[in-house]
């Protein structure tokens, strides 16, 4: 059988004209430009402004400032490229986070340290996951360098350079350009970089360079050709044949995918060799989306004790296991109990693969070596026999009375329904995690949330760039805590501006229900707010919102059914009012087991 996967490997695909990325989506909120776009300058501005066309940013998330506004007036007059305004950094930044998840590459620009420093967070999470976000910031005047000036927005210290070091823990590049001569090779340097390594990159540009013209931006610039990376044959080749005769060998193996499939755009290779070997398939937390839950092998999430029923009896009982492209940290491997093995263990990461605990091969891409090994297996199929064998179908939630406060395992009973392959699930830190990850998604169904960082409040601008990558393709459902909704909230003004009609659930429970069920204290109960008051505040009558509160069954109904049907070209805001003790039975055995990973004693000295 044939399964098809979308978007992870066509995220930043290199087409046959160069150009790497996709085309816009629909328009945005229009800023008036500046810079006359009939007659574009061959400057740096218009150079970089061209650069982010190229590579497949269409749409930039930007706060303005004194130091970056001449290159904001060269990005407005760029054809093909909108600049979105944001409410403050930190929303830019995970909004450039949530469209690279989409189309493959994201972008923001801010302004001069205090905003650098408050993009930063979200920089650093695009870092953890992978993401290749180019955050371009408005520099000082070239002439300050060097001079032993004190400028504003600094720290009141001669020496600023304090948001470039900043900067160098959380990017795979960093870019000052403050000369024009070496900027053309700075910035296509930087690009470059990003899409290559996909990470964040720094690049800072004096404020007294963009409109400048100069011989180096003289020529359209060559549409970029990132020359392909190659896997050492010969290492590829003892890799597939050790992996083989190990795999060969055993009676009831398993295939698990992980996040770094991303990454290593992998997505297709890893479906050829689920369809080829027969093993059961099961997707770690932080990978799903990545691979097809459709496929008729597909046997759910595996999270140690908080996996899908019967996945981590078949998983952690298998005489061996390929994690493709995984992560293990202390949140995926529930406080570290997972019941695996290493010499049972094949590890496929985008260039290594290591088995067991015998010899380790470098140099070989993930999507090779998952083809080639397709090739040479032996069809398996007794490790997914003893899961349909075991298996029993899921429950469903005991029915609500007319009028009886509505329950979350409830109201998700109904998202599943709501979702398609014109959908897409963002979902925030909290128990909205656990309660995703059991959503069953349909053939081209998005799914993004973060899980290596976690930062509460990461969803709000999430959802504002997904939803710009993908408008006209894709309606984003987002659900969203009320306690992370308070750090980010602003934002829902830009998708307003936008044009866009996600549905957001806010989930209101009192507090950051996550934290509770690790280490609770009063410091985890919030302020209540008015959230659809405030909402229709920021609606003010500009562009199409549509609010509501569900407190029952019946009004959830209601309420989904408008968001589908009338209101479905608005953004639809759904406060949806649960009990404070209302959580997810994987989130109560899960914090508890983090809270113990937490609360380990100092080794003794």
């Amino acid at each position: 059988m044939e399964t098809k996967i979308g978007s992870v490997d066509a995220a930043v695909e290199v087409k046959a004209n160069g150009v790497v990325g996709s085309p816009p989506a629909g328009h945005c909120y229009p800023i008036a430009p500046a810079v006359q776009a009939s007659a574009p300058e061959k400057t740096l501005g218009s150079h970089l402004a061209r650069r982010l066309v190229q590579v497949g940013a269409h749409d930039v998330f930007s706060i303005p400032g004194d130091f970056n506004l001449t290159l904001l007036d060269h990005l407005i007059a760029e054809p093909g490229l909108r600049l979105i305004g944001c409410c403050n950094e930190l929303n830019a930044g995970y909004a450039a986070d949530g469209y690279a998840r989409a189309r493959g590459v994201g972008a923001c620009v801010v302004t001069f340290t205090v905003g650098g420093l408050s993009v930063l967070n979200a920089i650093a999470g695009a870092y953890s996951e992978n993401l290749p976000v180019i955050c371009i910031v408005g520099g000082p005047n070239s002439n300050d360098f060097g001079t032993n000036r004190i400028l504003h927005h600094t720290i009141g210290l001669p020496d600023f350079s304090q948001e470039l070091r900043c900067f160098q823990t959380v990017t795979c590049y960093q870019a000052v350009v403050n000369n024009l001569e070496g900027a053309h090779e700075q910035i296509d340097t930087a690009i470059s970089t990003a899409l290559k390594e996909s990470k964040p990159v720094y690049i800072s540009i004096s404020c007294n360079l963009p409109a400048i013209p100069h011989p180096t931006f003289s020529h359209e610039p060559v549409p970029f050709f990132l020359s392909p990376k190659l896997s050492n044959q010969r290492g590829l080749e003892a890799a597939v044949e050790a992996t083989m005769e190990f795999l060969n060998k055993a009676v009831k193996p398993v295939i698990v995918g992980g996040p770094n499939i991303r990454v290593a755009k992998a997505g297709e290779a890893f479906v050829e060799l689920a369809d080829a070997c027969g093993y059961p398939i099961a997707v770690m937390p932080s990978a799903k989306g990545l691979v097809p839950e459709y496929h008729p092998r597909f046997i759910g999430t595996y999270w140690g004790a908080v996996s899908t029923a019967f996945c981590s009896e078949i998983v952690e009982s298998a005489d061996a296991y390929v994690f493709v492209g995984p992560i293990f940290n202390d949140y995926s491997s529930v406080g570290y109990s997972l019941l695996l093995k290493k010499e049972k263990a094949i590890i496929v990461q985008p260039e290594r693969v290591v088995v067991a605990n015998g010899p380790t091969f470098g140099c070989i891409l993930m999507k090779d070596f998952l083809r080639a090994l397709a090739k040479r297996l032996n069809k398996n199929t007794t490790a997914y026999e003893n899961y349909r064998r075991i298996f029993v179908p899921d429950g469903q939630p005991l029915e609500c009375k007319p009028k009886e406060p509505l329950r979350v395992n409830v109201l998700f009973k109904h998202v599943q329904k709501m979702l398609s392959g014109g959908s897409a699930v963002i979902a925030e830190t909290g128990d909205s995690w656990f309660n995703c990850q059991k959503l069953k998604l349909p053939e081209g169904c998005g799914y993004e949330f973060q899980m290596q960082y976690g930062s509460i409040g990461w969803s709000v601008g999430a959802t504002l760039g997904y939803a710009q990558a993908v408008k006209g393709s894709k309606r984003v459902i987002a659900f969203i805590g009320d306690g992370s909704f308070q750090v980010t909230a602003q934002d829902v003004s830009t998708m307003l501006r936008c044009g866009q009609n996600s549905i957001i659930f806010l989930i209101n429970n009192g507090g950051y229900t996550i934290e509770v069920e690790i280490h609770d204290g009063p410091y985890n109960v919030i302020k209540n707010w008015d959230y659809t008051g405030l909402v229709d505040a920021i609606h003010n009558g500009e562009g199409k919102c549509w609010t509501t509160k569900v407190r029952h069954e019946e009004e959830l109904k209601e309420a989904i059914e408008t968001a589908m049907g009338s209101k479905q070209d608005c953004l639809c805001f759904i406060e949806v009012i649960v009990h404070k003790d209302d959580t997810s039975k994987e989130l109560l055995e899960w914090g508890s087991r983090v809270c113990s990973a937490n609360s380990r004693a100092p080794n003794p000295q």
